[in-house]
This record gives C-alpha cells, structure tokens and sequence, in this order.
C-alpha cells in the first residue's frame, strides 16, 4: 500500500470520527439535561390531639397482637415505635415486652415525646424509653432494636429510603420492620404497597410477610421486612 493510500485511509478515518461525534453531541442536545425524578408526594406529619388514635375497639380493629406476635414481641424484645405519636402502640408493645424489653418511642415532635413521656409515667410503665428523631433518621442506639414499627405513619416520611437505611443501622440481625399503611398516592394520608416494597427494597431489605387483616378493608396492608 503507498503512502497515498495511507493518507486517504487515514482521513477517512478521521472525517467518520468527527461526523458520529456531532451526531452524538446533537442527539444530547435535543435529549436536554438528565431530569431526576421528582420525590414522590407525602402527607403533613399529624399535629393534632394525640389521644384522637385512642378509639375503644382500635385493638380489635388492626388485630394488634397478632401483629405483635409477627413481629416476634415478647418479654426482653427491644422495639421501636417509629412515629409514635400518642404512643397507643408504644404502651401496648412496653406490656407485652416486659419487664426486661425496651420500646424505643420515636417521634419528630416534640409534643409527642413529651406526651408519651407523661403517659408511661401514668401507666407505669418504666421499660418506654423516649427518642427525638430526625425527619430521615430515627436516631435509635446501633444494634439495638429486635423489631420496629411504623403505624400509619410512613406516608409522612419525606426521605423514606434514607431513613430505613438509617433504620436498618439500629437493627439487630434477624431484626424486623413492620409498616402498617393504606394505599394510597403519598399526599392522601396512604402509600400504595408496591411503592412502599419497591422502597425497602432500595434500602436493602426484603419482604418476609404480607399481610391484608388489619382493617379488612382491601386498602390497608401490614408488610414485614428483614435486612438483606
């Protein structure tokens, strides 16, 4: 082959090179920015009369021992009442895990701690353990928790994969995260299940229990989940 040849091939080259890279460059042009999906709607955080969950027959209504017993509760279980606002599961989580368990009662208000607080003291119950937590961290000890709950409250969370994450944290090994919600579509005080699943999974952990008896309505869901 003579040098002719050579340069011929070599421009060709060159000229093929120039011309897929403007098409690249047009084609990300037109395309626009990369957009980042915007964070899915959630409901305003509950502020008003903490005794309004305190309804007669609620125990009945959501099954609550039997959710207690999935969950694993017994005497010397450490728990977490995640938003726990009036504390109605707390008291009745702090009975069952008696006297040697621990709940961890958490909550982003203020009010709320302080709520609890004075209700344990009522109760007396001495094993309630008050926790001020963050919108996206609930702030619980490392390794502490054998079982935790979200009663109706993640659909309030703005930064739900990262506050399981954080979640996942104060976790024991085999520890393990119930969530009790509607369906819903985030702003209407619901979550629709799949969303939620599709969340856990992200935050590293898998379902182990679904469940559809806690007001059995065909909207409410009580979901269990384990780190992977």
């Amino acid at each position: 082959m003579n040098s002719r040849s050579v340069l011929l091939r070599i421009s060709f080259f060159v000229l093929l090179f120039c011309a897929v890279t403007n098409v690249t460059a047009h084609a990300q042009v037109a395309a626009g920015p990369a957009v980042t999906p915007a964070p899915r709607k959630t409901s305003t955080p509950y502020t008003g009369d903490l005794s309004h969950f305190d309804y007669p027959d609620r125990d009945q209504k959501l099954q609550v021992n039997r959710v207690m017993d999935l969950l694993g509760l017994k005497p010397g279980t450490n728990v977490a009442d995640i938003g726990a606002g009036g504390g109605w599961f707390t008291m009745r989580a702090a009975a069952r895990v008696a006297p040697s368990g621990t709940v961890f009662a958490e909550d982003i208000n203020r009010e709320a701690i302080d709520y609890i607080r004075n209700r344990a003291q009522r109760e007396h119950l001495g094993n309630v353990q008050e926790v001020l937590g963050k919108p996206d961290n609930p702030s619980l000890p490392a390794g502490s928790i054998d079982a935790a709950l979200l009663l109706k409250s993640y659909h309030e969370v703005a930064q739900p994969v990262t506050l399981l994450r954080n979640l996942k944290k104060a976790l024991r090994s085999d520890g393990r995260v119930g969530i009790i919600d509607r369906n819903g579509n985030g702003a209407d005080h619901g979550v629709e299940k799949d969303v939620v699943i599709k969340e856990a999974g992200e935050a590293g952990y898998k379902l182990v229990g679904s469940y559809d008896f806690v007001k059995p309505d065909q909207v409410d869901y009580f979901l269990v989940f384990q780190p992977e």
